[in-house]
């Protein structure tokens, strides 16, 4: 899973209805790329190169988690659905034209892509509305800011700045305090609930299980080291929950966890023999009265397939002779728990064809089907 990354996205159109083709692209690159979190001015300004219509032309600020090179084969398939025919370095009319001005501050040469790009500072059209953005950042290769290159470019061309106007377009989270993003191993709930912390100022709190010098031995022994890896599991996310908790962040919107504390019920339930599970459940409901409950719980359904080439994938060598029926009574055991909670508000996830991770237009509606689910 990538980082977050900025890039600014020159967008322009002189074909038909100009201001709408603005419009679409921004909603094509908020599905498919990354929320759209600032627009420029318009400016209508001279076709550039060629004799042609006039463009309305604009900059997009753009968070992805996709590389430039990605982010550049995603444009030009978005000009290709909406329209556009590009004809080797030959400039026409067109409905919508998408270029990548900047990447962080990166500086990337190869035979099919130039960033920065490479004629910034000879066109108004790309000038004009970067300053409305960022006229203070320093060009990476130039080393001069953007509202200085404005103010020397060798462009004579005439802007006009149009009385129209375009809208940005990002996810948004309704008003919670705190988030539980659960499911079995294997489900993607950690890469989800760090994808939701970055995306919308939330304090994360993921599960310490790394540190637990019972997990590996488990997996090689679960019976001999079933109760002290519960019991030690249970201690750590009971103390992470109340510490991260009572020390809430006050620059952070709200917490979301990979994990609630619950999850220490329903795995002790498979692990361990009864007699031991009964103990575990009175030191459970001792601890448990002290932890605050979550606003929402999201459980992410992965069948036992799928869950098995996630875990494959990953790589973790003590996790990979995890047996297929310890993830079927995991996933039985996270489901009755649902079904009988009656003061939980609870949300599930069917994860059948959803890659959140590499697809943007499913982690969308994953935040569509969270807020819809937010009282």
């Amino acid at each position: 899973m990538n980082k977050n990354q900025l890039t600014y996205i020159a967008i322009g159109s002189n074909q038909g209805d100009r201001l709408d083709y603005l419009q679409e692209a921004i909603s094509e690159i908020y599905t498919h790329i990354g929320d759209v979190l600032r627009v420029s001015k318009v400016y209508e300004t001279p076709a550039w190169g060629f004799e042609g219509a006039h463009f309305l032309n604009a900059c997009l600020e753009v968070r992805t988690r996709f590389t430039a090179a990605d982010l550049m084969k995603k444009l030009l398939s978005i000009e290709l659905a909406m329209g556009r025919k590009r004809k080797g370095n030959v400039y026409t009319d067109r409905p919508i034209d998408l270029d990548i001005i900047f990447y962080e501050n990166e500086h990337i040469e190869t035979p099919s892509l130039q960033i920065p790009h490479p004629r910034l500072a000879e066109r108004k059209f790309v000038l004009y509305p970067l300053v409305d953005l960022i006229p203070g950042f320093e060009h990476p290769v130039l080393k001069s800011k953007i509202r200085d290159l404005k103010a020397q470019t060798s462009d004579d061309s005439q802007l006009k700045e149009s009385p129209a106007s375009i809208s940005p377009q990002y996810n948004r989270l309704k008003r919670l305090n705190f988030l539980a993003i659960e499911g079995n191993i294997g489900s993607g709930k950690t890469s989800l609930s760090t994808m939701i912390s970055e995306d919308f100022n939330a304090k994360l709190i993921l599960e310490r299980f790394k540190d637990n010098a019972f997990l590996p031995q488990f997996y090689k022994d679960q019976k001999r080291y079933a109760f002290p890896l519960e019991m030690s599991f249970l201690a750590d996310r009971h103390q992470q929950i109340l510490d991260d908790i009572s020390q809430f962040d006050l620059f952070r919107d709200f917490v979301v966890a990979d994990y609630d504390v619950h999850k220490s019920l329903i795995f002790a339930k498979v692990t361990l023999e009864n007699d031991e599970f009964n103990l575990y459940r009175k030191i459970f409901k001792v601890m448990h009265s002290e932890v605050p409950k979550p606003d929402l719980y999201v459980y992410l359904y992965q069948n036992t397939a799928q869950l098995l080439e996630n875990i494959k994938k990953r790589g973790r060598d003590y996790e990979q002779n995890i047996a297929p029926d310890y993830l079927e009574k995991i996933n039985h055991g996270y489901l009755y728990f649902i079904k009988n909670q009656l003061d939980l508000t609870a949300k599930l996830i069917d994860m059948a064809d959803i890659d959140f991770v590499n697809k943007r237009q499913d982690y969308n509606r994953i935040i569509t089907m969270i807020n819809n689910s937010i009282a």
